[in-house]
């Protein structure tokens, strides 16, 4: 999962960053709201979490201008204004749920869960490929109802793979499935993980095949 964090507090931004890395999500943070339009334009995220008090003003105006860009992309609102009214205005504009700080991450992950089981959501919360069941929300897969052990990033990246079963995906689309915009990226860091992604679904007969395009990216075939 890719989700787009708008928060000016850096210190509990970085914090939530950390702790959302841990259940398999990639988070692109930005402190201003012109700046989230555009991120918005760039990539597609599954949710946005957004602040109210916001260096360029109050986080509620960007629902409504998202909103005219034709995405439907959930958003939580996580803010310290969390008065009944407060609450109401924050629904009422569209948000799809609103959380108020404190929170435990705990609370947040399951927020996140049900906002993507609506069915306004694009995310498919389990894909079906070969013999793999794929449910890349909670991070995990089985081969044959056995759970298949993957390290986070091979895991992010045969999601985005298999959700795209049978076509070519583009080395950028999985780099942006797995790093954040702010993350340095090793020119080889990708068809590492690939190389080592394959032999594990060899080894576990997955039956499936990452296939290499050369110069353009990689394509999940069954076999």
């Amino acid at each position: 999962m890719r989700i787009l964090l708008i928060e000016d507090e850096r210190q509990l931004a970085d914090a939530l960053s950390v702790a959302l890395k841990k259940h398999g999500i990639v988070t692109d943070h930005t402190m201003h709201l012109a700046d989230a339009i555009e991120l918005t334009h760039q990539n597609v995220y599954d949710a946005i979490l957004l602040d109210r008090r916001l260096p360029d003003g109050e986080g509620l105006t960007f629902i409504p201008a998202l909103q005219r860009t034709g995405t439907d992309t959930p958003i939580i609102v996580l803010t310290a204004r969390n008065e009944p009214m407060e609450r109401v205005e924050g629904l009422d504009v569209g948000a799809d749920d609103y959380l108020g700080k404190p929170f435990l991450v705990e609370e947040l992950m399951a927020r996140l869960r049900a906002v993507l089981r609506r069915p306004a959501s694009l995310a498919d919360l389990h894909i079906a490929v070969g013999r793999m069941v794929i449910d890349p929300l909670h991070l995990s897969v089985t081969v044959d109802a056995i759970p298949l052990d993957l390290p986070r990033r091979e895991l992010l990246v045969l999601a985005a793979l298999a959700k795209r079963k049978d076509k070519t995906v583009l080395r950028s689309t999985l780099e942006a499935a797995v790093y954040n915009y702010e993350e340095d990226i090793q020119s080889n860091a990708l068809d590492a993980h690939i190389s080592r992604l394959r032999k594990r679904l060899l080894d576990a007969g997955a039956g499936v095949a990452i296939h290499s395009i050369r110069g353009v990216g990689y394509l999940l075939k069954e076999e």
